[in-house]
């Protein structure tokens, strides 16, 4: 496909829509993608990307092989999703410490509008989808009250949520963002990414090394994931749509135990910076919450995350129509 420069730029701006979403758990990056018109072309592109190219490189020119793996589209839009993490990953980190139970409460509202989202699109209602949602909202509930299995700032546990995290690339309605709430490792992964821009920033060379092989870490991670799960999750949802989605569905219920706003601090641990964070935390009712509840703001802040899903859900249609 030939495309001008004016093309990729805007390439790069999906791109940087698509961060934008990557980083606010219950915002599917592919979803974005979707409504955007290149999802189908990010899958296929990542599907026939492999070890090959380097056969077609020594055959045909490096030239050929760039062109032949579409290679320039995806550098185009990683480059966009890179520059809109980075940027906003501070703004959230800034927000987590400094109003946590607003952002919580946006997140809520997020996800919640987004289990509407992909529930809506279960086209056949039975005893087994019933179950499937049913079992995996279980199953998610007790993901969120256990204890995490490492610390978030361990090297293999960064390998695993990369592994895990890059399912938001392959399927709309999955956020990469919730999926390490689940696993813990959000507020980590912030980190990771405000100390390589930082490190940028300063040229603190010592900074810069120690958030880079981190995110190579995940990096590693999310490229044997996207390999080994691209193939697989398409197959189920060409020739099972509605039990994958609802599961989805299932998992996503379950999980709004662990984006509540209002939570009491079990345990804490010490993070990489030598600050006592929250470890583990447990829901709790606004009228138990130790300070102010600050209800109003609470919900109308889970009615905008609410709203925000619903826009891009009509964004979503009017595109189809």
């Amino acid at each position: 496909m030939q495309r001008s420069l004016k093309d990729y730029l805007v390439i790069s701006l999906k791109g940087i829509a698509m961060g934008a979403a990557d980083v606010v758990p219950g915002v599917s990056g592919g979803t974005i993608a979707f409504i955007s018109g290149i999802y189908e072309e990010l899958i296929s592109t990542i599907n026939t990307l492999d070890l090959n190219f380097f056969k077609v490189w020594k055959s045909e020119g490096f030239g050929n092989a760039w062109k032949k793996y579409n290679l320039s589209f995806l550098l185009a839009l990683f480059m966009g999703i890179a520059i809109s993490i980075l940027s906003l990953a501070k703004a959230i980190k800034w927000l987590l410490h400094n109003e946590p139970l607003l952002l919580w409460s946006f997140f809520f509202g997020l996800v919640l509008a987004s289990i509407l989202y992909i529930g809506k699109q279960i086209t056949s209602w039975n005893s087994k989808v019933f179950l499937s949602i049913i079992l995996a909202a279980v199953i998610s509930y007790f993901v969120t009250i256990a204890e995490p299995i490492a610390s978030p700032e361990s090297l293999w546990y960064l390998l695993f949520c990369g592994f895990i995290a890059i399912i938001a690339m392959i399927l709309p309605g999955v956020s990469g963002a919730f999926i390490l709430l689940i696993l813990g490792a959000y507020q980590t992964f912030i980190g990771i990414l405000n100390q390589f821009r930082e490190g940028l920033t300063t040229m603190d060379f010592d900074m810069l090394w120690q958030a880079f092989y981190k995110i190579v870490i995940i990096g590693i991670g999310a490229v044997i994931g996207l390999k080994l799960f691209s193939k697989v999750l398409n197959w189920m949802f060409n020739n099972h749509k509605n039990m994958t989605l609802a599961l989805l569905t299932g998992f996503m219920i379950g999980s709004l135990n662990k984006i509540w706003p209002w939570k009491k601090v079990v345990s804490w641990r010490t993070n990489s910076e030598g600050l006592e964070v929250p470890f583990i935390e447990k829901s709790i009712l606004p009228a138990n919450f130790d300070g102010d509840p600050r209800i109003i703001w609470a919900l109308l802040f889970v009615c905008i995350g609410f709203l925000l899903i619903l826009i891009l859900e009509r964004l979503a249609i009017k595109k189809d129509n």
